[in-house]
């Protein structure tokens, strides 16, 4: 694969070229030049007004494939990461069965060889994600998991939690904790507050999430270990790994692209397109969401892209399934709320990577060519038709979005819009 990508503007803050505009040449899959201007003879895409930056990465991402394949599996999961300017995918274990053992990683690992997307199966902390034994972590991790999560099954047990903390620091693997305490979450379906009440239904109050979070931090200093929350939501959980961070805890945390876009109110017309967990917050959330981002509380964002059948959405509310697809519009939704371009590819290219310990792939000459070309200005069309993920469970469907990923390379492959 040669391509030349001409006058884009690079964000790589290793990168001399970084804020400035460059012509950037690709051949047989590596960077071989990066200068102001370049003439070759191959292929050439006029980057002209337009981005480019290491490839997304989402720490949160969820393919049916073991067992869920009708939802989704890694051919098209990756199509629709490929299509949303993603070149790494975090996986969750919410399968069947789920990723419990080195034989379930090996696997995935082999199934996703040879792919534009590089794909990092994360491995479950408890056995069969139950939440009473611990699951073989390190056979796991020697097979390629590079972090332990039960991924939509918080851990309830704060013993389980702390033997996975004290386990890991062994082999310098991570724990990924899912915040919310089901004994307070309850079965309630939305968040706590006026909408719950006007709609009539029991909400889902912060202090679920808040809680955990406090837990697992106090778990996290006792025994000087790295944790990482995903998906907070809420004013207080932000306030709460703020603290924690002043205070020198090792703690990083992620935020799902809908909780920073939309708010409860979304749910007034019973749309279970809308049914997330852990839910959408309020307007007050929301904007202390935005400040963590810019302020680096939280450090990375995540789609939480999950897909489902007709049959699991299109159904009465309190039935519907949690989730949405969210691949495919990341960066519009981003670009939506205003955030800079360079903001984007600190929170979804270069801190989800660093949280991981995965290489951040830099925009330099002898370097393999794994990048995404974006606009913050570009219009496009979100329709069934160019929906690459099997499942059509977004919102965002039928509308014209702002921000726009004109082509993805990795591994020696490209992807075009």
């Amino acid at each position: 694969m040669n391509l030349l990508i001409k006058a884009a503007t690079v964000v790589d803050p290793a990168s001399p070229f970084n804020n400035k505009v460059a012509d950037i040449l690709i051949e047989n899959g590596v960077i071989t030049q990066v200068a102001p201007s370049i003439d070759k003879d191959v292929e050439t895409i006029d980057a002209k007004g337009q981005y480019v930056s290491a490839g997304f990465f989402d720490l949160n991402c969820n393919v049916g494939e073991l067992g869920l394949e009708v939802k989704e599996d890694l051919q098209t999961g990756t199509a629709a990461a490929a299509a949303g300017g993603f070149t790494g995918l975090a996986l969750m274990p919410n399968t069947q069965p789920p990723v419990h053992s080195k034989a379930e990683v090996e696997y995935l690992l082999n199934r996703a060889k040879g792919n534009l997307v590089d794909i990092y199966p994360l491995g479950a902390i408890s056995n069969k994600r139950e939440g009473k034994d611990m699951a073989e972590m390190f056979d796991m991790f020697k097979s390629g998991a590079k972090a332990f999560t039960d991924g939509n099954h918080p851990v309830q047990d704060a013993g389980l939690m702390e033997r996975a903390l004290l386990y890991v620091q062994n082999f310098g693997a991570k724990v990924i904790s899912y915040p919310e305490d089901t004994s307070i979450a309850g079965k309630a379906k939305i968040n706590e507050g006026i909408v719950s009440t006007m709609l009539g239904m029991k909400g889902i109050p912060s202090l679920a999430e808040e809680l955990m979070i406090a837990r697992d931090l106090y778990l996290a200093e006792d025994t000087n270990s790295e944790i990482h929350f995903t998906t907070i939501s809420t004013q207080h959980a932000v306030e709460l790994i703020r603290e924690a961070k002043r205070k020198g805890v090792k703690v990083t945390c992620d935020v799902a692209v809908h909780n920073l876009i939309l708010t409860d109110e979304a749910l007034m017309g019973f749309d279970s397109l809308y049914k997330v967990k852990p839910p959408l917050r309020t307007q007050k959330d929301v904007d202390a969401l935005l400040t963590g981002l810019k302020d680096g509380t939280i450090d990375a964002i995540v789609t939480q892209h999950t897909p489902h059948e007709i049959e699991f959405k299109d159904v009465e509310f309190e039935v519907a399934a949690y989730g949405i697809t969210g691949l495919q519009t990341a960066l519009s939704s981003l670009v939506g709320i205003g955030l800079s371009a360079e903001l984007i590819v600190e929170k979804l290219a270069v801190n989800p990577r660093r949280i991981l310990n995965v290489d951040v792939p830099a925009l330099a000459e002898g370097e393999a060519a794994n990048l995404v070309v974006f606009s913050t200005t570009g219009n496009w069309d979100y329709t069934r038709a160019n929906n690459r993920s099997k499942s059509y469970n977004s919102p965002f469907i039928g509308q014209n979005l702002k921000g726009k990923v004109l082509l993805t390379c990795n591994n020696n492959q490209i992807f075009k819009n």
